[in-house]
């Protein structure tokens, strides 16, 4: 018996871990989600369709019937009316309390049925002789599989008995900021009387709710701040350069740097001198001009003795910079390594000695970059690129080769000012937010997949004239056999259909070889029509190309059809973006295509996807170790504006209480941030 209990004690423990709940602290600011009204009785005949409502009811009769599944039916009534209850899920223990002559409370949503109003699976009890009804509210939290309200509800009011609610936060400072005490709120929010607005509360746009949405932005705030404020505590080569590369490099160009490029850089070149790591992100639109800046930062770090290092998510985005950093930098005198997991073991081998050696200084690859037998013996720089598709520990593995060493991420999905302040608010960030001149337009439109037969068209006749296309296969995120199985398709139809063209094809499956092989091909014009699946999403730089075709881009994100459409307009030629749809269209789809079709500023096509997807998602892997928001609205920028202007202040003032709430609010899940 002893071993049962234990069981399933340990089993309760692993459903409530996995709802982040481990202290009282946790259960405290575990929040509803809605509520529900059992402080009254609603009579049948009151019963509105749709509504859920409370009702004590007898049981008429009951039956297990097959219309045309198994199910359990009953007939209840009080004084006003009757109505059914069917159960298409039911346990022995429910057919035996739904007995004629029994007294139930139930619960549920009133509908139309065959036979009647009925409520489909309504929550029910057997009513007591002497059964009051409750003063509050009754909440409904988030929950997971296996783990019942009522074991959540218990679990939670007992956190509420022993924990210390005491205001972390100045009665002036509340006052001045018009916020609710901190237990007043909490108290509320998990046991709210009957007559306040059920509907402001599950708006969260109560009071209550904005006092919880201040603490946890204050919160994230603090954590961040600290984190920013302990690495610029630490020591870090300060990397002075005599600019005498810099200045090769930018002679060698083919091009001036934009008015934000020369910005962008300066601050960096300021960051790299200073005794503390720099922490910087690089933001800009596709086709910005990042990877330049990077070339500079890259020649003031060799220039000062250190080495450098740039590491991509994919192997095609690594290689692009490798070609196109050691077609700048080769001439100035310098080895640029790369290294991967594809390159054969002899090759791998050697770099990883050479770059052990000290003998070379620049290095470009992958997740290779940061595998245990990788030594850097003076790693000054570490560059990653587009950094939110790393996890933060791979970030900071690579950071970590090096002593202290400098760190510059790069991303070419811009960043939304909100999103900026509170996520990234460890982070100093650069802007590019101009495009490099001789970049065309690109002319985005919408078309059925009924036309694709035009569509088809169009790809030979800009062919003919001497351009190149991108053919871009649907992302199927369940499966990457069946997405390369309807790339081939793709691929054969094609091939088919436009027999005086030629067609190539790369897929993530492909060897690194083959794939290196298809793009170069690619890049010489000797593939007129590439089908590809989202592995050119990022990178890939072949000014010829100016006609590219997303197949059913209802299926992709919006940052995702940005960066897609970024693969062309990268010369002269006017160029196009088709993006084939089919219908019917859902809400979100066609919102996004909406969005995509009206804007190319990516800064406001990125504000759109944060609306419309939330900060998680927005966000993705950066957050494997940060706190994700789930009470705070990002669009409310005045509430984040004030929580970190209020977090500065504290972690200055009042170092006792920014600790306090932080213990609150992350109890010691701030690892990550100290990196």
């Amino acid at each position: 018996m002893a071993e049962k209990k234990t069981a399933a004690t340990n089993t309760l423990a692993a459903r409530l871990v996995r709802l982040g709940l481990r202290t009282d602290a946790d259960f405290v600011l575990h929040l509803p989600l809605r509520y529900e009204d059992e402080t009254r009785i609603t009579p049948l005949c009151d019963a509105l369709p749709g509504v859920a409502a409370q009702f004590e009811v007898e049981v008429i009769d009951s039956e297990i019937a097959y219309r045309p599944r198994r199910q359990l039916l009953a007939r209840v009534s009080d004084a006003s009316g009757s109505l059914s209850l069917r159960f298409l899920n039911f346990y022995p223990s429910q057919q035996k309390v739904l007995q004629a002559g029994a007294r139930l409370r139930i619960f549920g949503e009133v509908h139309d049925g065959y036979l009647g109003p009925e409520i489909i699976h309504p929550r029910f009890h057997v009513v007591g002789d002497k059964e009051s009804l409750p003063e509050r509210l009754t909440p409904v939290y988030p929950t997971t599989a296996g783990l019942g309200q009522a074991t959540l509800r218990r679990l939670i009011a007992r956190a509420l008995e022993r924990t210390d609610l005491a205001d972390t936060l100045s009665p002036k400072l509340c006052e001045s900021l018009c916020l609710t005490e901190f237990s007043t709120a909490i108290t509320l929010l998990h046991n709210p009387p009957p007559e306040i607005a059920q509907a402001l509360l599950e708006s969260r746009h109560h009071p209550a709710w904005r006092r919880v949405q201040f603490d946890e932005l204050l919160a994230q705030q603090l954590s961040l701040r600290r984190a920013y404020t302990a690495r610029r505590a630490r020591g870090a080569p300060a990397l002075r350069a005599t600019t005498k590369l810099s200045k090769a490099l930018l002679a060698s160009l083919p091009f001036r740097l934009t008015g934000a490029q020369q910005r962008a850089w300066s601050e960096i070149a300021s960051d790299l001198g200073q005794p503390h790591p720099m922490q910087r992100l690089l933001q800009g639109d596709v086709g910005s001009g990042k990877t330049v800046v990077a070339a500079l930062a890259m020649l003031h770090a060799v220039e000062a003795g250190y080495q450098t290092a740039l590491m991509a998510p994919t192997e095609i985005l690594a290689e692009q910079h490798y070609r196109k950093l050691a077609v700048w930098l080769e001439p100035l005198g310098l080895e640029v390594a790369w290294l991967t997991g594809s390159l054969k073991k002899r090759e791998k081998a050697s770099a990883i000695a050479k770059v052990g050696a000290g003998e070379t200084a620049i290095v470009i690859g992958t997740h290779a970059l940061i595998e245990d037998k990788v030594e850097f013996p003076r790693l000054g720089l570490a560059i990653v690129d587009e950094q939110h598709r790393f996890g933060v520990r791979q970030r900071l593995a690579l950071k970590e080769k090096g002593l202290f060493a400098h760190q510059l991420a790069m991303s070419a999905t811009p960043i939304p000012r909100t999103l900026a302040m509170s996520y990234y608010a460890d982070l100093d960030v650069s802007v590019l937010d101009e495009l490099p001149p001789g970049r065309s337009p690109v002319t985005t439109k919408l078309v059925s997949e009924a036309r694709r037969d035009q569509v088809i068209s169009r790809v030979h006749d800009a062919c003919r004239a001497g351009r190149q296309t991108y053919w871009v296969c649907p992302l199927i995120e369940e499966s990457e056999t069946l997405q390369l199985k309807t790339a081939e398709e793709t691929f054969a139809r094609l091939a088919t259909e436009l027999p005086d063209l030629r067609v190539g094809m790369v897929h993530g499956r492909l060897k690194s070889e083959e794939k290196a092989a298809v793009m170069a091909a690619f890049v010489r014009n000797e593939i007129h029509v590439l089908v590809a699946t989202t592995v050119i999403e990022v990178g890939v730089d072949v000014p010829n190309a100016s006609l590219m075709v997303i197949e059913h881009a209802e299926r992709f994100g919006l940052a995702q059809l940005h960066q897609l459409r970024g693969r062309v307009g990268r010369g002269t030629e006017q160029s196009a973006c088709i993006l084939l749809y089919a219908r019917p269209l859902g809400e979100l789809a066609r919102a996004r295509l909406k969005v995509i079709y009206e804007s190319t500023d990516g800064f406001e096509i990125a504000r759109e996807d944060l609306r419309l997807r939330g900060p998680g998602e927005f966000i993705g892997a950066r957050q494997s170790g940060l706190p994700l928001l789930r009470y705070a609205d990002l669009e409310d920028a005045a509430l984040v504006e004030r929580a970190r202007a209020v977090a500065e202040t504290m972690l200055r003032d009042e170092p006792q209480a920014a600790e306090a709430h932080l213990k609150r609010w992350l109890g010691g899940r701030e690892e990550l941030l100290k990196a």
